[in-house]
Order: C-alpha cells, then structure tokens, then sequence
C-alpha cells in the first residue's frame, strides 16, 4: 500500500472477505450499505477497532472508497486511522481482519487495540 492522500485503504484480501461477508448477510446488492470503521475507547492499549456494516451516514462521516469498497468513518475515529490500510488474514494463525495503522504508537498482540 503507498498512502496518496488521506484516506483509509482496504486490501484485496479484506476486499474479498467484505464481500462475501455482505452476501452472506443479503446486502451485497444494496449500494446503500457501507464498511463503517471506527475508534472505540478499550482494549488492552486503549483504544479499539469497531468494524460493521451500515447503510446510514451521518453529518459528520467521512467517506472513502478504496480498492472498490466504500468505506465510511466519523471525524474523531478518522483522526485516528489516517492512511490505515484493512486487510485480513486466514488460516491457522489468521486473526480475521485488521489494522495496518501506521499512526499506533503501540498495539496488542492481537491486533486488535492500539495506542497513539
């Protein structure tokens, strides 16, 4: 992944997860749905990852598209996921998707919270 500009980034490999995950749920032929990605308070660093999907944006989302997949995030999570890229892993080892934040001072070993 080379950041351009601001934004948030999404790999092949959770491209296609995503995807599957919305047919899976019977959404993948809505264009109204979206990945919503954000920043909760929690986890073992501070701060979590939420990841869903959501049909409705909000005044102050901010919206992407990256690698075909719209991607919408609020202000305050976006300051903290500025040239983030998803990705997912599988297998053995796999821990589902996750974050390449290139803003995280420090993260878990799960991947899953992250300091700044």
């Amino acid at each position: 992944m080379v950041a351009t500009e601001n934004s948030i980034y999404v790999s092949d490999k959770a491209k296609k997860k995503a995807q599957q995950l919305m047919e899976e749920a019977g959404i993948a032929n809505d264009p109204s749905y979206f990945l919503r990605v954000g920043v909760v308070g929690g986890g073992c660093s501070g701060l979590s990852y939420k990841l869903d999907f959501d049909n409705e944006i909000k005044p102050m989302d901010q919206v992407f598209e990256d690698n075909g997949v719209k991607i919408v995030t609020d202000l305050k999570s976006f300051l903290y996921l500025v040239n983030t890229e998803l990705d997912f892993s599988d297998g053995l080892n796999g821990k589902g998707f996750y974050f390449n934040n290139p803003n995280a001072s420090r993260s878990c070993g799960c991947g899953e919270s992250f300091a700044v």
